[in-house]
């Protein structure tokens, strides 16, 4: 596999802590890049399933790890606030020492309407491109005001900050407006892909965003913008086998992603696979 392409895998909050501490370190221990956990009240994938909170989680797992990234895949506005969600970001660096991934994205329907937010996906949009200037802007300053369609803060303190210089703000982008968002603001973009009955035409849907999302950052003269990709959004879950995991991170790394991500297998779908492929992949990384 490509030495240059870093490697991660989403952990998800369905089962208790106990069992999911050793995934962590496992991650870590097994020579992976970073770790991840979604940001949600309750997820579409295990609607009926327990389910816990990703910034607690993120901070035990920062205990219990010491060298990788470790970050929410990803958080939105449909249940955070821009100034406390900010607060939790100054936290989580301080806890991991300077490791947490700050990953953000418009969110879904389902927690929104949980919370009886009645919005269309434009409107949740239009939410979204205010959230990101302002927690922008909370990262990098302190007493900030703060007056929108959304949200208000009224010289909001952010001390200790700042801190974003050293976390990266990884948006998560399909649509046009959020892209050039990503392209404009973001340390890196983050992509589900898309649409696709088989691997080779989700690829060809990928491959499209990425000529896309390349000539917005070329309009805005930035270099050095990570690229996350989330292989299982593919119609393959992409620890079938090793071989299949080879195969999708080389054909990420040919359409230009730095950094690649996939689940801990379940006994059960989603995601549902043998741990060992998991290792066997490890194996294959060359750390």
């Amino acid at each position: 596999m490509s030495g240059t392409l870093r490697h991660g895998v989403v952990l998800l909050t369905d089962e208790p802590w106990r069992e999911s501490a050793p995934r962590w370190r496992a991650v870590e221990e097994l020579g992976f890049d970073h770790a991840w956990t979604y940001d949600h009240l309750v997820w579409g994938g295990l609607p009926d399933s327990p389910w816990r909170s990703a910034m607690p989680t993120l901070a035990a797992a920062a205990g219990v790890t010491e060298r990788i990234g470790v970050g929410t895949f990803v958080s939105s506005p449909n249940q955070n606030h821009p100034y406390t969600y900010a607060r939790d970001v100054i936290t989580l660096d301080d806890l991991t020492g300077g490791r947490f991934l700050c990953g953000v994205g418009t969110g879904g329907d389902l927690d929104a309407r949980l919370l009886g937010q009645d919005l269309t996906l434009r409107r949740r949009v239009d939410r979204f491109h205010e959230f990101v200037p302002l927690l922008d802007r909370l990262l990098r300053e302190d007493h900030v005001w703060h007056d929108g369609e959304w949200y208000r803060t009224d010289g909001a303190r952010t001390l200790p900050g700042p801190v974003r210089h050293r976390v990266p703000l990884l948006i998560a982008a399909n649509g046009p407006r959020s892209l050039a968002l990503a392209a404009t603001v973001g340390d890196g973009w983050v992509t589900y892909g898309g649409r696709g009955e088989t691997l080779d035409a989700w690829f060809e849907h990928v491959a499209a965003l990425v000529e896309r999302f390349d000539g917005l950052v070329a309009e805005q003269g930035r270099t050095g913008v990570s690229r996350y990709l989330s292989l299982d959004s593919s119609p393959r879950f992409s620890l079938e086998s090793a071989g299949l995991y080879a195969e999708m991170t080389g054909r990420a790394a040919e359409l230009g992603f730095t950094d690649v991500v996939c689940h801990w297998p379940r006994a059960e779908g989603p995601y549902a696979g043998d741990p060992a492929v998991l290792e066997q992949v490890a194996g294959s990384l060359g750390r």
